[in-house]
């Protein structure tokens, strides 16, 4: 700027130079004199009317044009719209940068709030929102106590020992525990960070109370091998024969269970570890349920009536061995739960293009508030009945594992003293020939859904 006011003066001289020389030869000093006034004033003007023009720009809004200008104050303006351009550009780079650098914050999976020294809330991504339940349109420069009133927040807040997150349960939203830290950045500024945990927990609860129930599973088994052993050992002599066969066939008995727990722990493990999806295979469905059935009456040794009805000869695709451990489990659930003297249907239908494979029977029923809780590992309604029938307590949770990487559903309906049915339901792409899908079920359906029956519970009510 300074070269071009030189420029502008240089010009302003030379232009009165030679107005006022010519004039001054011709007409004398006094016209040549006031011939460069009035030459001078001229420029004088123009500048100043440049100058208005450019005083206006600066006053207007930013993104308004520059003015145009005549010889100096054209280079003037010229190098003024280039530096616009620039710093326009900059400008265009550093909001892309901003908005790039917003977007990746609202994508956290975790929440995070900036906030002053004073606590005020200065910006929240849309995770904070949910964990928080709060609201970045309203509650931006809000004190953040005001907001978070949790006595243990509020006292990590003002301990300043942020090295630790803290735990926090009880928020304003039910249900959700968040591990929160605090950080410190810029001058006197600092970021809330909360992260959902609730999942985490949830597992860890599971883990802690799936090793207790393995460690009480076992240990009454243990108990009984170990004991009858020492005392063998011992002492043996002093026993008679019948005695010795007598322990020897309870020593056998819980190692059978033991090594039954055992083996639906690792098929439930495998199951769980989320490995290959089934095997593409046939599975047959005639011969694999008829073999179930002398499976059923076999652990039934004749006490309970077991009828199977195939109406409708299918082929599934999947796994055979876990689909014959699915319908396997259901069937022997209903032997365990059904008293001497009941009946148990076992039936393969088709209806409305889906497979149902039914176990229905008139055993002892299951209370309504137990049958959402059935599939979970260990869950029993009544532990000591369980311990007689030999149960695990992981059948169900070994279906439901099948049924979902078959792409099927269990569906229970139950009641005490009136029985239960359970249906494998498998959709139509769990079939390789479909034709027989059309094909209606007997008119006496199985009801497939899982709902509170409104009658009073009966003492006795079991789980699987």
């Amino acid at each position: 700027m300074n070269a071009i006011w030189a420029r502008t003066l240089w010009l302003l001289l030379a232009i009165a130079g030679l107005v006022f020389a010519p004039v001054a030869i011709l007409y004398g000093l006094n016209w040549g004199l006031t011939a460069g006034i009035a030459g001078l004033f001229l420029l004088l003007s123009l500048h100043l009317y440049h100058l208005r023009q450019l005083m206006g720009w600066l006053e207007g809004p930013l993104n308004s044009p520059l003015p145009r200008g005549r010889g100096v104050w054209e280079i003037a303006f010229a190098d003024l719209h280039r530096r616009v351009r620039i710093r326009l550009s900059q400008q265009q780079v550093l909001s892309e940068t901003l908005e790039r650098f917003m977007q990746a914050f609202q994508a956290l999976p975790d929440g995070v709030i900036a906030f002053d020294r004073h606590h005020h809330i200065e910006w929240l991504n849309e995770r904070a929102e949910t964990h928080f339940a709060l609201s970045a349109a309203t509650d931006c420069g809000q004190a953040l106590t005001n907001l978070i009133r949790h006595p243990d927040f509020v006292a990590y807040l003002a301990g300043e020992r942020f090295a630790e997150p803290l735990i926090y349960r009880g928020g304003r939203v039910d249900g959700l525990t968040l591990m929160l830290q605090i950080i410190p950045y810029g001058a006197e500024q600092n970021l809330l960070v909360s992260r959902d945990i609730s999942q985490m927990e949830r597992m860890e609860t599971m883990r802690r109370d799936f090793i207790a129930n393995v460690s009480h599973e076992l240990k009454t088994p243990l108990t009984v091998v170990a004991g009858f052993s020492e005392m063998l050992a011992d002492d043996f002599e002093t026993y008679g024969d019948n005695e010795i066969r007598q322990y020897l066939t309870l020593i056998c008995e819980q190692n059978a269970r033991m090594q039954h727990l055992i083996e639906d722990l690792l098929t439930l493990s495998a199951l769980e570890s989320g490995g290959s999806p089934p095997n593409e295979e046939r599975v047959e469905l005639e011969p694999m349920l008829r073999s179930i059935l002398n499976d059923a009456q076999a652990l039934s040794g004749g006490q309970h009536e077991i009828a199977l009805t195939i109406e409708t000869p299918s082929v599934l695709v999947g796994c055979a061995n876990e689909l014959r451990s699915a319908f396997s489990n259901l069937a022997g659930n209903a032997v365990r739960y059904t008293p001497a003297g009941g009946r148990i249907d076992l039936i393969w239908r088709m209806h409305q293009g889906c497979g149902e494979f039914v176990v229905a029977d008139t055993g002892i029923g299951i209370a309504a508030q137990h049958l959402l809780r059935l599939t979970e590992r260990f869950y029993r309604v009544d532990r000591s009945r369980s311990r007689e029938t030999g149960g695990t307590g992981l059948g169900l949770a070994i279906v439901k594992h099948v049924l979902t990487r078959h792409h099927a559903t269990l569906e229970i309906e139950s009641a005490p003293g009136k029985g239960s049915r359970f249906t494998a339901r498998f959709p139509k792409r769990c079939f390789r020939d479909t034709g027989s899908a059309d094909r209606e079920a007997d008119p006496l359906e199985v009801r497939a859904i899982v709902k509170q029956m409104h009658e009073p519970d009966l003492p006795g009510a079991v789980g699987m």
